[in-house]
């Protein structure tokens, strides 16, 4: 059995976090081969538009928002990983408005070969944070794997009538981001030993933080699109969010907040393969412009682990809530605007 105090997490799988999950293009060739959903009058969100989780109308007032998340090791601390974990599942309640309310874990865990402890410390990880969000933890499931994996099912509540989605951006709008990206790149450079402890403590305390003070902060303005950044990287899900809503996003490369060191450590090589396959995906969808290098380009799609909200909100309030946003210490920009459709999804200028 392996110690607690000399195992590396991160070293137990080839891919971590949201990097781990199956790229766009396979996922939407999969998903092509089911059948259609019966129709149901009280789904509200379902498969259609690439959501964050699914809404359930019970009633006139109230609707279930329901999502699950788990993922192999992106740090090696175990209740690191397991704030992590937690926080990336409970956002997708947050990107729709809702209110989350209660969770189940999710452990695969190689019980014979890794000490105990370890899981014991993610389980704590996730219950801490679980608690800062004001969610019950009302059971779980767990199976032995030879990869350790953690998440969360989550479900909320939300008012049928208040449902965000990442289907109602409208031209004119502004697109506010209330976390810095180069997640995926900072956490493959944790693996090669190009990270110092203060850079792995500020990677580590971005991905853990709730989207909790975000989401409550833009409750009173009103947003007309949501989505929260993970997997697809922000270009991935911004380009879901174009296409939901039938429009076409224009976002300014500076204007993007980044985790320090990224554009170094992506030209010393750390650049996952999730990254890479983002980038590949997105090719018809996105115009970058002819002077923005190789590496920016590949930052901008960098698979992200429990990122942040990416907002459309009316250029009247805009200004407002990006004010209120950082205000409560969000790491919020406002990072491009919302056009009228074009013949591609994303324009992104230098």
């Amino acid at each position: 059995m392996t110690n607690e105090t000399t195992i590396k997490l991160t070293s137990l799988s080839s891919k971590g976090g949201c990097g781990c999950k199956i790229g766009p293009a396979d996922l939407s060739d999969i998903l092509r081969g089911l059948p259609p959903v019966s129709p149901n009058p009280d789904l509200l969100v379902g498969l259609d538009t690439s959501d964050d989780a699914g809404v359930f109308r019970i009633n006139d007032d109230t609707a279930l928002v329901q999502t699950v998340d788990f993922f192999t090791p992106i740090v090696d601390d175990p209740y690191s990983f397991g704030q992590i974990a937690a926080a990336n599942a409970i956002s997708d309640v947050y990107a729709m408005g809702g209110t989350p309310l209660t969770a189940l874990n999710i452990v695969a865990f190689p019980i014979a070969t890794l000490d105990k402890q370890i899981l014991t410390d993610i389980l704590r990880g996730a219950a801490d944070k679980l608690k800062e969000a004001n969610i019950t933890l009302v059971g779980g499931h767990s199976i032995d794997d030879k990869e350790p994996k953690f998440g969360l099912a989550v479900t909320g509540t939300v008012h049928p009538d208040k449902v965000l989605t990442n289907a109602g951006a409208k031209p004119g709008d502004k697109l506010i981001l209330t976390k810095p990206i180069g997640v995926g790149i900072t956490t493959t450079s944790l693996k090669k030993g190009l990270l110092t402890d203060s850079e792995i403590d500020v990677a580590t305390k971005t991905m853990a933080t709730l989207n909790k003070t975000a989401a409550e902060t833009m409750r009173p303005y009103d947003v007309h699109s949501s989505t929260d950044v993970t997997g697809f990287g922000l270009l991935g899900h911004a380009s879901e969010m174009a296409k939901a809503s039938n429009v076409t996003l224009r976002i300014v490369n500076e204007n993007v907040p980044r985790l320090s060191r990224v554009k170094e450590l992506a030209e010393a090589g750390a650049v996952p393969g999730g990254t890479k396959n983002n980038y590949a995906h997105l090719q018809d969808d996105i115009v970058f412009p002819d002077t923005m290098d190789q590496v920016d380009q590949w930052i901008l799609c960098d698979a992200v682990t429990s990122g942040g909200l990416l907002l459309s909100v009316p250029e009247e309030e805009a200004s407002d809530l990006l004010k209120a946003l950082q205000q409560a210490k969000v790491e919020a920009a406002m990072i491009g605007e919302v056009t009228e459709k074009k013949s591609k999804h994303i324009y992104v200028e230098a």
